[in-house]
């Protein structure tokens, strides 16, 4: 893995870890990953929250601050950045998320941070903003974003809360597994579908899946493929 070099030749690493639900059935809020957000912030303790994904913004807040106070880390508004020695951006709606951080002029400066060394957490719609766009996203644009454009600091896309088609449903929609099939008739960038239980942990370029269950993992002209927790997807996604 190679290291990311700042202005003076001090290397510094992109590191992510980008859940895929905050809530996993027979789990509390957080508690499925807990183990991983401990290890992933390790010695770090103030952590700017982003919780422009949801509509009440306080009782978010309240509701994760209570939350990574139990797991011993301090949360602080996501305007206090430059106090921050880590960046968790919650789930919610991906469209208002994005279009909140256009708004308020932090979508480069969330780049910049994370891409200068400070470690970014995603859940959900936290997630999916870390892909070049949000075109992968299960949400409805209840909100108008300037772009679709989102944080870029992954190369390919992500699809978070990801189904499999259930063999006894009636309904004749279609599955998640189609709309991503049909994303690659018109974009050729891989998409990496994340099922709840599971999250990536990312240094760089390197990627690997964490959790209970496979991700599924498409690729423009190929057959999707399923990989196993604990794996390396860096082959899968150039």
């Amino acid at each position: 893995m190679l290291a990311i070099t700042r202005p003076g030749g001090q290397s510094c690493v992109v590191q992510l870890l980008l859940i895929s639900s905050s809530n996993v059935h027979g789990y509390g809020f957080l508690q499925h990953p807990e183990p991983q957000i401990r290890r992933f912030l390790s010695r770090k303790r103030r952590v700017a929250f982003c919780p422009f994904a949801a509509h009440d913004h306080d009782a978010y807040i309240a509701k994760v601050r209570e939350r990574f106070a139990q797991m011993g880390f301090e949360i602080i508004p996501i305007e206090d950045l430059d106090r921050a020695e880590a960046i968790f951006v919650g789930g919610g709606n991906t469209f208002r998320l994005l279009k909140k951080l256009y708004e308020r002029n932090l979508l480069d400066v969330i780049r910049q941070r994370v891409r200068a060394g400070t470690p970014y957490i995603g859940s959900s719609a936290g997630t999916v903003i870390t892909c070049p766009t949000i075109r992968t996203t299960n949400d409805m644009p209840i909100v108008e974003a300037q772009s679709l454009n989102s944080l870029g600091l992954i190369a390919f896309q992500l699809n978070c809360h990801f189904l499999d088609p259930d063999p006894n449903s009636t309904h004749k929609g279609e599955t998640r597994e189609q709309r991503l099939l049909e994303f690659h008739e018109e974009n050729t960038t891989p998409v990496v579908g994340l099922r709840e239980g599971t999250m990536l942990w990312v240094e760089n370029d390197s990627h690997r899946l964490l959790g209970e269950k496979p991700a599924r993992i498409f690729r423009q002209g190929k057959e999707p493929i399923e990989v196993g927790p604990g794996k390396w997807l860096d082959e899968y996604l150039r």
